[in-house]
């Protein structure tokens, strides 16, 4: 067992119990280039333990409980382990005053496979001591096979230097916050949706790099991870729409999955296009998955074509990548009910 010091953490090698311990207030979102300020406590006494069933906006539209889907279900099965790879993570992740993230840090613990963040990795202003104290004695552990993406927060230190300095080249060339890589037949592209920082516009420089990228990988299959999310039904992070540029490249390209996170919840999305209309032929199925370990949001109004979504459960998201098929998986903390899980083929 291991803790942090000063702040009474418990990390990887926790007990069963301990895992289950109530989350403390930890910090939250705040504006760009500010301190948030302390959170109040966390809105609920003890972790979720309800999931997708306790009511009908936690669920599938019908109000439901998510079982497997996916359109492509039996023609993914057909595929043999030994051709898989796996890719597992979330984010909005880290803080020194809660525990969620020593719990999630434990589920990917369990797991083989490459480790994504989806940004806002450390709280509250992605400081070198928030990296240090905060993620490394939780996701940290894993920082050997982890390739992160950038957050809001990480720019609360001007140029993010403490986050290219704590992952150093697993983030990509220094300063600019995208790059590239594979992971068994798939091709990840990882993205830098701080588009007042760098800029996410039609004829920018990541957005020719993405096209580029993508037209050389050569790969049929290819993940997208980025932090802002261009669909979501959360009104405290609206759809972040300058990333639209980079998302019809993604679409036209014929990209698979598109992973974000900002928005402190859990929802999927059937596949569409960047302006929205759905696609179930060639369509990007996107996720949030801001379940990291930092306070979780609430849902407003249903988004179009959200077909999950929930609220109440911290967890990660396990992508297992086939040869021209995946899967996923929401993998919550132990006690929580609320799971989702399906497969699909590549276009």
């Amino acid at each position: 067992m291991w803790g942090r010091p000063g702040f009474g953490r418990i990390g990887l090698a926790a007990t069963a119990a301990l895992l289950l311990a109530t989350p403390a207030a930890c910090s939250d979102d705040g504006p760009r280039g500010t301190s948030p300020a302390t959170a109040p406590a966390d809105r609920r006494a003890s972790p979720p333990t309800n999931g997708a069933t306790s009511r009908p906006d936690e669920t599938t539209p019908n109000g439901t409980a998510p079982a497997v889907t996916g359109e492509a279900q039996g023609s993914a099965a057909g595929q043999t382990a030994a051709a898989s790879a796996v890719l597992i993570g979330a984010g909005d992740i880290a803080t020194c005053e809660g525990t969620a993230d020593d719990r999630t840090a434990a589920l990917l613990a369990a797991q083989p496979g490459t480790v994504f963040t989806l940004g806002d990795n450390a709280y509250p202003d992605g400081t070198a001591a928030d990296f240090q104290r905060c993620y490394g004695l939780s996701w940290g552990r894993l920082r050997g096979r982890t390739r992160p993406a950038l957050g809001n927060h990480e720019y609360h230190v001007v140029g993010a230097r403490p986050y290219f300095d704590y992952f150093g080249t697993a983030a990509g060339p220094r300063g600019r916050g995208y790059y590239s890589f594979n992971v068994g037949a798939w091709h990840v592209v990882v993205l830098n949706t701080n588009c007042g920082v760098v800029s996410c516009r039609s004829g920018s420089a990541q957005q020719r790099w993405l096209r580029t990228d993508l037209a050389a990988s050569g790969a049929r299959c290819t993940v997208a991870v980025a932090h802002h999310p261009l669909f979501t039904s959360v009104a405290r992070h609206s759809p972040a729409t300058g990333t639209r540029p980079l998302v019809r490249t993604l679409h036209a390209a014929g990209v698979e999955v598109l992973l974000t996170g900002h928005n402190h919840t859990y929802e999927r999305f059937a596949p569409q296009d960047a302006d929205g209309r759905a696609d179930p032929g060639r369509g990007i199925r996107a996720f949030v998955v801001g379940t990291g370990g930092a306070p979780l949001h609430t849902f407003g109004r249903r988004a179009a074509h959200s077909q999950v979504r929930n609220d109440r459960t911290y967890g990660v998201l396990k992508l297992t990548l086939s040869s021209g098929a995946y899967r996923w998986q929401f993998l919550p903390l132990p006690g929580s009910r609320f799971t989702d899980a399906g497969s699909g083929v590549c276009h």
